[in-house]
């Protein structure tokens, strides 16, 4: 531990090798405003900037919540151990059910051109951007990498003008919303009321006919961000545990054959005896390996 006692004064001297950057935490931050009606509604992030000369890379990271929820205070273990390795660490919250699609990819692309438009003020190198996300988080994080620069899916804002990443983590995340449910023993991603259905087919009123994800595959596919992949791509890295009960192994399956298929860069990382979101993505291991990944795209 470096330490050694002093008999002469009765103290002790402990040596320290500097190791790791001092970081800053800049908090709450509104990234975007929404207008909805007669108000404007707010979207937020929190970054965590290691304190060092250098421009850096940075991370963008949108959490996961089965499209209800969007906490970006969560996952600190990894975010911190990111921003020990001298890369910026953004967390934004995104609109979720009963918003629908595509005011979630809207904001993604938001949080990027806040980050790229910010760059200086954070000591942020703009052209050394990732993203990653888990879950739902790990949807949005596919999606702002399959449609870089794409018109489409640009908001309306006209302050966002560079939506490219320089790499993609996705953490048992979603790919394929028609497939969600594959190989799990359950008939909740078939019904009307699952969260992926609310995305993209909205919520009913009245005499509206609620649909299931699959009575619309065309928009579930143009909400999909495996459908968007093309050439050219930056890597991805999609981990995924073999017993997830909530969002299919098969997911990151599906997308590295996709990805495969078009030469982009991809790593798939199956996580022994993980579930969703479960304690065995908290460990160093996991934690560790994520870290060494983004240095080695970043840096």
């Amino acid at each position: 531990m470096g330490l050694k006692n002093n008999d002469q004064k009765g103290e002790v001297i402990m040596k320290v090798k500097v190791t790791v950057p001092k970081i800053n935490e800049y908090h709450d931050i509104a990234y975007s405003q929404i207008k909805e009606n007669d108000t404007i509604r707010e979207m937020h992030m929190s970054l965590l900037v290691p304190d060092t000369d250098v421009a850096k890379p940075a991370v963008i990271y949108f959490p996961g919540g089965g499209f209800t929820s969007a906490n970006y205070h969560k996952f600190i273990q990894m975010r911190t151990a990111i921003a020990q390795r001298g890369i910026v660490v953004a967390a934004a919250e995104y609109r979720v059910v009963p918003d629908a699609f595509p005011g979630i990819l809207n904001d993604g692309k938001n949080a990027l051109g806040y980050i790229r438009n910010n760059a200086k003020k954070y000591g942020i190198d703009p052209e050394k951007i990732a993203v990653m996300g888990d879950s739902a988080g790990g949807y949005l994080a596919q999606f702002l990498g399959t449609t870089a620069e794409k018109s489409e899916y640009m908001p309306d804002t006209g302050e966002v003008v560079n939506t490219t990443v320089s790499a993609v983590v996705s953490l048992y995340g979603i790919s394929n919303l028609l497939t969600i449910g594959k190989g799990i023993d359950t008939d909740f991603h078939k019904s009307t009321t699952s969260t992926e259905a609310l995305l993209v087919n909205g919520v009913s009123f009245g005499e509206d006919t609620a649909h299931a994800i699959s009575d619309v595959e065309e928009n579930a596919k143009f909400a999909s961000p495996i459908d968007h992949v093309k050439k050219g791509l930056e890597p991805f890295l999609l981990m995924h545990g073999d017993s997830d009960t909530i969002v299919s192994k098969y997911q990151a399956e599906e997308m590295e054959s996709r990805l495969k298929e078009d030469d982009v860069p991809v790593d798939k990382v199956v996580v022994e005896g993980a579930d969703h979101a479960t304690i065995e993505w908290y460990q160093p291991e996991i934690i560790d390996f994520v870290c060494d990944w983004l240095v080695e795209k970043l840096f």
